[in-house]
């Protein structure tokens, strides 16, 4: 089979997949009549059309369960603008807590909590978990055996990751909303019930606790200057006594 018409039916196998393609599974589709490509002969054809795409509104990217064809990110918000729904938005302490299960795996939630200086919520884990970000590894030999977490391959592939060696450094990370395109996360508003960051809470419960001492002291200095006070209620309250017992004498 020439290179040019296996890149064409690999072309239009990676446009119609619904999830990326590796190597075993692309060459699974071609018969052994049809003069079968070895791998080598795909890889080619998947590199000419990485080629290919190069500077174009699509891309053939590699991740860590295989090739698929995809937005290039470039182009993602206003292809993004096509539908109605909107990606779901994070917390900064869920894409924190993330980072760090990414960059220190496997860790613990305790571990977590150290560096990040205040408790993970159970929320948090639920979510990642929930969107198969991340699984447990295992469990630590200390007491009480903790869990261990680390990333799984739909966290590769969420972030066009073909490995973990692919993380781009610490330092490269100045703003958590750039992690991808799509993902986004919420600085001051609560998703779900979370709050975002949990040192969040404490400037909420603080500043509630303003709001009512202003209350308060509010309440007090609209009284009316001829409203009596406790002791004048409590005086006058005495006196009525006084006179009671004097006509009863």
């Amino acid at each position: 089979m020439q290179i040019e018409q296996l890149k064409n039916i690999l072309e239009a196998i990676l446009l119609t997949a619904d999830q990326p393609m590796d190597m075993r599974r692309l060459a699974a589709l071609f018969e052994a009549d049809e003069a079968r490509p070895g791998s080598d002969n795909i890889l080619q054809a998947l590199q000419g059309l990485q080629e290919d795409y190069q500077g174009r509104g699509i891309e053939l990217k590699e991740v860590a369960s295989g090739y698929r064809m995809q937005v290039n990110t470039d182009c993602a918000p206003w292809v993004s603008r096509m539908w109605e729904e909107k990606p779901p938005r994070y917390s900064r302490a869920l894409l924190e807590t993330l980072v760090l299960i990414a960059y220190r795996q496997p860790i613990t939630r305790g571990e977590i909590e150290e560096i990040r200086g205040v408790s993970v919520s159970t929320h948090i884990i639920k979510t990642l978990s929930e969107r198969e970000w991340v699984r447990v590894l295992g469990h630590k030999d200390v007491p009480g055996r903790p869990s261990m977490y680390g990333t799984t391959r739909d966290f590769l592939d969420y972030f066009n990751l073909k490995s973990l060696d692919e993380l781009p450094g610490l330092a490269d990370i100045t703003d958590l909303d750039k992690l991808h395109p799509e993902l986004e996360f919420e600085q001051e508003v609560a998703v779900d019930g979370e709050v975002s960051g949990d040192a969040d809470e404490d400037t909420e419960n603080k500043a509630a606790s303003d709001e009512i001492t202003e209350v308060e002291a509010v309440a007090e200095n609209d009284q009316p200057d001829d409203q009596p006070d406790d002791q004048t209620v409590e005086s006058e309250e005495n006196k009525g006594e006084d006179m009671q017992i004097k006509e009863s004498d």
